[in-house]
């Protein structure tokens, strides 16, 4: 076996660069290095370059800093869609969004019709698709493997049907807020109403509207007491913060107080130094409990920093062209971060992932594989989590808002158009990061094999059907 000498908490430890897995099949029933607890947190429109990590000059991340300082950082790691529910669906599902159930946040046709209503109050109706029981997630998958499973805060995969909510879709438990029940995360930020599995309870300290509670703290409370619940289970804990999601809403700005910034500025940058603060807090809880040598830990963003982030000021999507909502590199590429004492190396990889690759990679870990679906898009890259190699970089990765954008990479070269109807534009991305070259007029040839491996790359879908199909 393997080993090398890695640096965590100051220290040096002889690290095994790959698991001494059991057979498959065996259900341990506490975890182990090998077979550990996982923990994946999920920011919420956080640019990739809003880590000082990744390169921030602006907001402070000194416990996202330290899981990166002292693990694995993914530089090509790019989100499962610009927007959180395609996104998150390709996340817990292992599917590119042209074969995922949802595949954009409204769909113009089936689903449920629902009510959404804005910051500022106003209500329209929309339609949204769900995930349905015959869906795999992660959860269940790892579920299979006898981990406890527990989704905390967001889970946006419901649409407006309230039977398709985490706790009905694989997860052993489920503490946070739905879109079905529109009422469950108000207001945001310091909500009153909060789910406890099925059941809507009140958050006392906040009724009245008062700013007591605010929602990264429960969450983080929720993600200690589960785990504190399970800490003799292996378990899979899903943390998806809702922080920096607008609108900006958080009292304390300490931490930026002396800054000559607007408020709404402060507030963006105090909501990711916060939620840093409270993954620090997690972080001292597995150690207090001595789980934090046999726990992976997993962060990362769904998708790129949305037009009301202080983007020019921050750099939020750190030069890439584009944002939230666009399939352009600031509104997919995110960062990825591994990280478990002891096991994940020191190491700062360029290999091409993305989200569909986390399904398959945990199911090699927990040894549950037999339990995946039938078709994923993605590959098991747990080699890279532990020093070896994997062939990420000649494959083609898709994604697309059905009838609107659509993009795909192979190596250096991406692919992407924004507008419907649009022709294809061409990147060579080792050259060009920022998108600024369209190379299309010059490889009309490559444009043309693009077009057709990103037909080949989808499957009709009833909620977003297109011309043709």
């Amino acid at each position: 076996m393997k080993k090398e000498l890695v640096k965590y908490g100051g220290m040096m430890a002889a690290a095994v660069v790959a698991p001494n897995v059991a057979e498959a099949g065996d259900k341990t029933p506490q975890a182990t290095p090998e077979r550990p607890n996982i923990i994946f947190i999920l920011a919420d429109d956080m640019g990739y370059g809003d880590l000082s990590c990744f390169g921030s000059k602006y907001v402070k991340t000194p416990n996202i800093d330290q899981l990166a300082a002292t693990g694995t950082r993914f530089t090509q790691c790019y989100a499962g869609s610009g927007i959180s529910s395609p996104s998150r669906c390709s996340l817990m599902t292992g599917k590119n969004s042209g074969h995922t159930r949802i595949r954009d946040n409204q769909c113009p046709v089936g689903g449920i019709q629902g009510i959404k209503v804005n910051a500022r109050g106003d209500t329209t109706y929309i339609r949204r698709a769900n995930l349905l029981p015959e869906d795999t997630t992660i959860a269940t998958v790892l579920g299979s493997a006898g981990y406890r499973t527990c989704l905390v805060n967001k889970w946006h995969l419901d649409g407006y049907d309230p039977g398709s909510s985490p706790n009905h879709r694989g997860f052993d438990e489920f503490h946070g807020w739905t879109i079905s029940t529109v009422h469950s995360n108000s207001p945001y930020y310091y909500p009153y109403y909060r789910f406890d599995n099925d059941k809507l309870i009140h958050i006392k300290a906040n009724a009245h509207d008062r700013h007591v509670k605010h929602n990264t703290d429960l969450s983080t409370d929720d993600a200690i007491k589960f785990i504190k619940r399970n800490k003799k289970n292996p378990f899979f804990l899903y943390l998806a913060f809702d922080a920096p999601h607008e609108p900006y809403i958080i009292d304390n700005t300490v931490w930026y107080d002396d800054e000559t910034w607007d408020m709404n500025t402060k507030r963006y940058a105090a909501l990711i130094t916060h939620m840093d603060a409270a993954i620090g807090r997690l972080i001292a809880e597995l150690e207090r409990m001595h789980l934090r040598d046999n726990t992976l830990i997993i962060f990362a963003s769904d998708n790129g920093a949305a037009v009301q982030a202080p983007l020019e000021l921050f750099n939020c999507n750190a030069g890439f062209k584009g944002r939230k909502g666009q399939l352009y590199e600031g509104g997919i590429r995110v960062p990825l971060i591994v990280n478990q004492p002891g096991k994940v190396p020191v190491q700062t990889l360029s290999n091409i992932i993305y989200f569909p690759d986390i399904m398959p990679t945990l199911a090699a870990l927990t040894h549950s594989t037999g339990s995946l679906p039938q078709q994923t898009d993605g590959i098991n890259i747990l080699p890279l989590f532990y020093g070896q190699q994997v062939d990420t970089d000649h494959r083609l990765l898709y994604w697309e808002f059905p009838g609107k954008q659509r993009a795909a990479r192979r190596g250096d070269w991406k692919s992407v158009t924004i507008k419907a109807n649009a022709p294809l534009e061409l990147y060579n991305l080792k050259e060009d990061i920022t998108e600024s070259h369209n190379l299309a007029d010059q490889y009309p040839e490559m444009v043309a094999e693009f077009d057709s491996l990103m037909r080949a790359s989808r499957t009709p879908s009833e909620c977003w059907p297109l011309p043709g199909e």
